[in-house]
């Protein structure tokens, strides 16, 4: 079982490995045609919208819930495991339309007293219906995964980067499209169009013979085993995307309000929210294929582990070891490397050399948490695959609190909008240590030594590797972009040589 995990990460890692090179290609695209000022300050907070309730939704309490039930139904009684897949699917649909339409009429109603077009508010109207085609999206990821078929989940953001690649350098210009705010209005229309592209692709995969609605009344007790776990875990995570929320209210701020507050100068300026959110598309790679990927691949594994305490213990330590040998040269090679790598990917056009600083100051902060957030990912995993949901939300909360108020501190120094990545990175770390600790006693049968004494290994090996890399890029030119790709390479092969050569000596 614990070979089976590591092969589906490794499916889910490669796929998401060119998900997130589409990624950066959809970011290069936008940087250069839309800049990192106002506009997109703009379009990434308004996307903020779809994105919580997907991470509420689809991949966060509902998904998780719905996939340990399903997984367990699917090998004892597979007819209504696909009623309870039908039933979910269906109200799911229902309850996310009618909450779309209500959305929809408020937006309206802001639009209309506020006398004018906003280009806020008209971004949100566009991409709204985006939220619930999402979240369908992750629950028909969670049943492919059960079925052991990880990549095409893995590779539904491709349809979304590809839509917005081709808005923005193909359709708004063949429109004749000039002004950036209608620019970034074709761009919003794309996102909501590659919605309807994933979910018809989603239910393509899965086929019609994982759909069963005669007898639905047996899938009635399932589901409300799903409800049970979900609800306590959706109030929870609910304050955690409030404060994901809050976070885009404060880098927002002055493109949406002003350069005051309460008659005093704001510390940021606009342009935060897309230099934090441009940081946040960087450091995410690493994470996805990594944490994402691990976690993802090893839940199905647990879920169907979770009566077999020795096996179930086996997989954790052997997933939490995984994240942390790549976690955390990853961590170190991100801050060494990220100055070339925002600089590659994203400097051209109306995105300049100050504007490269910006985000790279801020990548150092998400940078120094990629092994944190893969560790809490994989844990959380484990949590929930023994259908404890309150443990690991009861901790978020509580970090949550925490990074409300570093955020509110930490802008007012030096760091700026660094301050709101140093404070997500300072928070993983506590709440990786919270949790390793409750996991050493809650879960069952779950040493955890032996993961810290190889998690000592990997650090002494990261160490290694950051002389290493630095040394290298110390050596090597970098004046023009092509002299900077050349040392991002190079750098970041160095990198990986040295963890592979490390790794060998390890299991010798």
């Amino acid at each position: 079982m614990a070979e089976h995990f590591e092969r589906n990460s490794r499916t889910y890692a490669l796929v998401t490995v060119l998900s997130r090179v589409t990624g950066l290609a959809r970011d290069a695209t936008l940087s250069r045609v839309l800049g990192a000022g106002a506009v997109m300050d703009t379009f990434f907070f308004a996307f903020i919208i779809p994105n919580l309730f997907r991470r509420l939704f689809g991949e966060g309490a509902l998904s998780a819930a719905f996939l340990r039930v399903y997984a367990q139904l699917d090998t004892s009684d597979r007819d209504t495991a696909r009623r309870l897949a039908t039933l979910t699917i269906g109200l799911l649909a229902a309850g996310l339309g009618a909450l779309t339409i209500a959305g929809e009429l408020l937006l309206y109603w802001l639009s209309a007293r506020a006398g004018h077009d906003q280009l806020v508010v008209r971004l949100m109207m566009i991409m709204l219906p985006y939220m619930p085609m999402i979240c369908l999206v992750a629950i028909l990821g969670a049943m492919l995964q059960v079925h052991g078929r990880f990549g095409p989940s893995a590779g539904a953001p491709i349809v979304l980067n590809l839509f917005i690649i081709g808005a923005t350098i193909g359709v708004a210009p063949m429109l004749g499209v000039r002004d950036a705010g209608v620019h970034v209005t074709v761009v919003a229309a794309s996102v909501t169009v590659a919605g309807a592209a994933q979910l018809a692709w989603m239910t393509w995969a899965l086929g019609a013979r994982r759909w069963h609605m005669a007898g639905w009344r047996r899938a009635v007790e399932p589901l409300r085993t799903v409800v049970g776990q979900a609800v306590p875990m959706i109030l929870g995570l609910g304050v955690l995307q409030l404060n994901v929320l809050l976070d885009g209210v404060l880098a927002s701020y002055p493109t949406l309000v002003g350069p005051t507050i309460f008659g005093v100068e704001y510390p940021l300026h606009e342009g935060a929210m897309a230099a934090v959110s441009f940081a946040a598309r960087l450091y995410q790679f690493p994470l996805a294929v990594v944490g994402l990927a691990v976690a993802t691949a090893i839940f199905p594994a647990l879920a169907r582990l979770a009566d077999d305490e020795r096996s179930f213990s086996e997989v954790l330590q052997r997933g939490l070891r995984l994240v942390i040998f790549i976690g955390l040269p990853a961590s170190a090679g991100l801050m060494l490397v990220g100055p070339l790598l925002v600089r590659v990917i994203l400097e051209g056009g109306r995105f300049g050399a100050a504007d490269v600083d910006r985000v790279a100051f801020v990548l150092y902060g998400y940078a120094a948490g990629v092994w944190a957030y893969s560790t809490i990912h994989v844990i959380t995993r484990g949590f929930y695959a023994m259908g404890d949901t309150r443990t690991p939300v009861t901790v978020a909360v509580a970090i949550v609190a925490l990074n409300l108020v570093l955020n509110c501190a930490l802008i007012w120094t030096p760091l700026r909008e660094a301050g709101l990545a140093w404070s997500t990175a300072v928070c993983a770390v506590i709440q990786f240590a919270v949790l390793l600790g409750l996991a050493r006693r809650r879960l069952p049968a779950t040493s955890l030594g032996p993961v810290l004494s190889f998690g000592a290994k990997a650090l002494a090996l990261t160490g290694v590797m950051a002389v290493a890399v630095a040394v290298v890029l110390r050596l090597m030119p970098g004046g023009t972009w092509l002299e900077a790709l050349l040392a991002l390479v190079v750098g970041t092969g160095t990198g990986v040589l040295v963890v592979g050569l490390g790794k060998r000596a390890m299991n010798h």
